[in-house]
């Protein structure tokens, strides 16, 4: 007995503790009687918009009414009330939640629905251990009804309904210790206003936001139905004993809205509402709406016109007499009967979407996922590529379905950077906010879906939620999961999805630190392995050859581009692989990567080149090569040092006579490109130009003629006359100058002085075709100018008038005659 006692008591304290802080709204069997039509049924709220400027005008000169009642029914009625003063606390709250905490009106909405649901669910749990306790009102749902003749909004809930006593308790009070300090600090600045949930319950106030008088019906089983209303400066309570008003058990909240917010009585902006804030409610959520339906004419008038029934009888005969005599004239008209258009008011189901990530992710078909994927993104007949479904538990527990869009959005990486509101923060399965700063790191902004805790607080603002210290865990359990999700995609699948989304990935190794290594695995270049398909660093480094130490890599503008650089052409000889690097953000993903699986990356156009795997006879004949090309090297540094650091003998190439190769922290051909074709560049900006100016390496291929040629060249010079040598010391560094342009061309930089270019080339044309050097250009022969056109204009007006005297004189002697 002891024990059952002592369970008893437990679960009343619980049940106690877990009354709802703020109002609900109830059932269809509550009714809010109203004039206008079209009218609603039992559940509350409103009748339609017809009636007269008189008809207010006698309304409002009445005096208010409420919940169906007359004004002098509601005067009789306030007499009997209780009237209260808020607490100073409950005062304070509200001038808080108007002016500082809630910076959006519209959650009015979303906290009301949210009150209702969670006095569902307490009933729920009371009728688990007794299952008489929901009576009659078996039915678990919100119900929301617009009046716009009367300018209110009613919410009703069939939940656990309020007693008197819940009602001055949880309504006019507030019954929690340092209540007083916390608004006092708030008030000052020095409150963390994200422990303000959890402490009391404030989501009801916010009915203030949009109402000047809020009317509270509610009724418990353990007492009589009571109406609570305020004005937001004192409350009064009066019991409410109508017969046909009752609500069975439930509450109904009356918002009597301000005329700034009159937005609120169309039912378009109340159902967008719901389905932005409370689509995933666990129970239904019913709005009285209309629809427009066809009907037949003669049953649209038969309807209007009910009271003519007599009228109709007087014409039976008649009309069946016309029956008899032109059934087929009949027939003809019954199936052109005319159609006209007819408004009905019904209840609809707004959160028909059930929210699939509460249940375990056995329990969920694929079709269940698309058809929630495709509601969820407006991209109906779209299932998405992949989907990770999961429960995070620890610090924080949360439960999220994350998804990778089918496509990339339009112009994806030409916004990269802008917010992008994919992912939707849910709280108990209450909307909160998608507007987050950094809910996704950038390079994961395409990923969409949902998150829904029950450890963070519902109704607080955006603003305030951000800063939540959970938060931060959250999201950095989110990035886990993403990458997770995409690595488990299927080959095939994620072969698609580079193509879609594969800069992200590239761009996330530059800006995410802390996860390099997760994402260097989901990196895919082009390589010299295979024409077509795209290879990952993993697979790169199972084919590298035995005594290879680097993973090689090449950039440039496109493929056939990188095949040709000359930096390539020994190691392909080789057969080892090279990656070809053609996207411009490739080189600077290679670089925040150091290294892959212990193996360091190595830019083939830049110094330190080695293959890994010179025989020592190799080693020994490159050193040969160097002793016997030193006066060309020496040569080169000493008479073009300007242009190039150094000359070296090169092992890198191939076919090629020479090339020009950056050193370690120089930029390579194709980044030197990258860097200056950037938009917002800053002209002679000093970090880029460091690198800018930098001088190259030369390197010489000692096996091609024109080197060998060069060399001999350099070595004939001794042996020259004073008066022959300086002629021909500046045909050899003209030659060797153009060796270099060449050669800057073919490693991808951009010449630095092309008229010096054109220049030589000139000069080795006319040496080639034996023209001589000082061969000038033919002079332009002068020619006569042209007359000025208006001596031309006089000359011809003057040869007019001689033509015209001579004419005239040809005529004056015949006059004379005829005279």
């Amino acid at each position: 007995m002891m024990a059952k006692s002592v369970t008893a008591l437990f679960l009343v304290a619980l049940l106690a503790a877990a009354m709802p802080t703020v109002v609900r709204a109830e059932d269809e069997m509550d009714v809010v009687a109203e004039t206008a039509a079209p009218t609603a049924d039992n559940a509350g709220g409103a009748t339609g918009t017809d009636g007269t400027d008189a008809d207010v005008a006698d309304r409002e000169a009445e005096g208010m009414s409420i919940d169906g009642m007359s004004a002098s029914e509601y005067k009789t009625l306030k007499d009997s009330a209780e009237n209260h003063q808020f607490q100073a606390e409950v005062s304070r709250m509200m001038k808080l939640i108007i002016n500082s905490l809630y910076t959006n009106k519209e959650i009015f909405l979303r906290e009301l629905i949210s009150n209702a649901s969670d006095a569902l669910d307490k009933v729920r749990f009371l009728s688990v251990q007794n299952k008489d306790y929901l009576g009659d009102t078996t039915e678990l749902e919100i119900k929301i009804h617009v009046d716009k003749e009367k300018k209110v909004l009613h919410i009703t809930d069939t939940g656990i309904g309020m007693s008197k006593i819940d009602l001055v308790k949880h309504l006019g009070t507030i019954a929690k210790s340092g209540t007083s300090d916390f608004l006092s600090a708030f008030e000052t600045g020095s409150a963390d206003t994200s422990n303000l949930i959890g402490q009391f319950g404030v989501g009801f106030y916010s009915a203030f936001l949009v109402a000047d008088t809020v009317v509270v019906t509610s009724k418990h089983n353990d007492d009589k139905q009571h109406i609570w209303e305020s004005d937001a400066e004192s409350f009064s309570i009066m019991e409410d004993d109508r017969e046909d008003e009752q609500l069975g058990r439930g509450t109904r909240i009356s918002l009597y809205l301000k005329e700034e917010a009159q937005d609120f009585l169309e039912t378009k902006t109340i159902k967008n509402l719901i389905t932005k804030y409370s689509e995933f409610i666990n129970f239904d959520i019913y709005l009285y709406t209309s629809k427009i339906i066809e009907v037949e004419a003669e049953e649209e008038e038969e309807e209007e016109d009910a009271e003519a029934d007599t009228e109709a009888a007087d014409t039976e005969d008649e009309t069946a007499e016309d029956d008899e005599e032109d059934g087929d004239a009949e027939e003809e008209e019954e199936e052109t009967a005319k159609m006209v258009e007819k408004t009905v008011w019904d209840w609809e189901i707004i959160n028909a979407n059930k929210p699939i990530w509460t249940r375990g992710q056995k329990d969920v078909s694929d079709e269940e996922y698309n058809k929630f994927y495709a509601a969820f993104t407006s991209n109906e007949g779209k299932e998405p590529l992949a989907k990770m479904h999961f429960t995070a538990e620890g610090e924080v527990t949360f439960r999220s379905i994350l998804f990778v869009p089918h496509e990339a959005p339009n112009n994806m990486y030409g916004d990269y950077g802008k917010k992008r509101n994919n992912i939707k923060m849910y709280v108990r399965r209450v909307f909160i906010t998608d507007d987050f700063e950094d809910m996704m790191p950038k390079y994961l902004s395409f990923i969409t879906g949902v998150v829904d805790s029950d450890d963070l607080p519902l109704n607080v603002s955006r603003e305030t939620l951000q800063q939540h210290k959970l938060l931060k865990v959250i999201k950095k359990k989110l990035v886990r999961k993403a990458l997770e999700m995409l690595k488990k995609m299927e080959p095939d699948t994620y072969k698609k999805f580079f193509q879609e989304f594969g800069t992200s990935i590239k761009l996330g190794l530059i800006e995410d630190y802390a996860n390099r290594t997760r994402l260097s695995k989901l990196l895919r270049f082009q390589s010299s392995n295979d024409q077509v398909e795209l290879t990952s660093l993993e697979e790169y480094v199972e084919r590298m050859k035995g005594k290879q130490q680097s993973i090689f890599f090449a950039a440039g503008t496109s493929r056939d581009e990188v095949e040709k650089l000359p930096f390539v052409e020994q190691l392909l000889k080789r057969g080892m692989e090279v990656l070809y690097l053609v996207e411009p953000v490739d080189e600077y993903t290679i670089q925040n990567l150091p290294e892959f699986d212990g193996k360091k990356f190595q830019n083939v156009a830049k110094e330190g080149l080695e293959f890994g795997d010179e025989t020592k006879a190799e080693k020994e004949a490159q050193e040969g090569l160097e002793t016997e090309f030193e006066p060309l090297t020496k040569y080169l540094g000493e008479n073009l040092g300007e242009v190039i650091d150094k000359a070296v003998i090169s092992s890198r190439l191939d076919t090629s006579p020479c090339a020009l190769v950056a050193n370690t922290y120089g930029w390579s051909g194709n980044m030197e490109r990258i860097m200056k074709a950037q938009a917002y560049a800053k002209a002679d900006d000093s970090g880029n130009k460091f690198y800018e100016d930098q001088k190259k390496i030369l390197e010489l291929n000692p096996r091609h003629p024109v080197v060998k040629t060069l060399l001999q060249r350099v070595k004939d010079e001794e042996a020259k006359d004073e008066d022959e040598k300086a002629e021909f010391k500046d045909t050899t560094i003209d030659l060797a100058s153009i060796l270099i342009d060449t050669a800057r061309l073919r490693s991808g930089y951009a010449l630095k002085d092309q008229v010096a270019f054109s220049g030589r080339i000139e000069k080795m044309l006319r040496m080639s075709m034996g023209v001589s050097l000082d061969a000038e250009v033919e002079a332009e022969p002068e020619y006569a100018p042209d007359a000025p056109e208006d001596d031309a204009e006089e000359d011809g007006e003057d040869e007019d008038e001689e033509e015209a005297e001579a004419e005239a004189e040809a005529d004056e002697p015949a006059g004379k005659e005829e005279l």
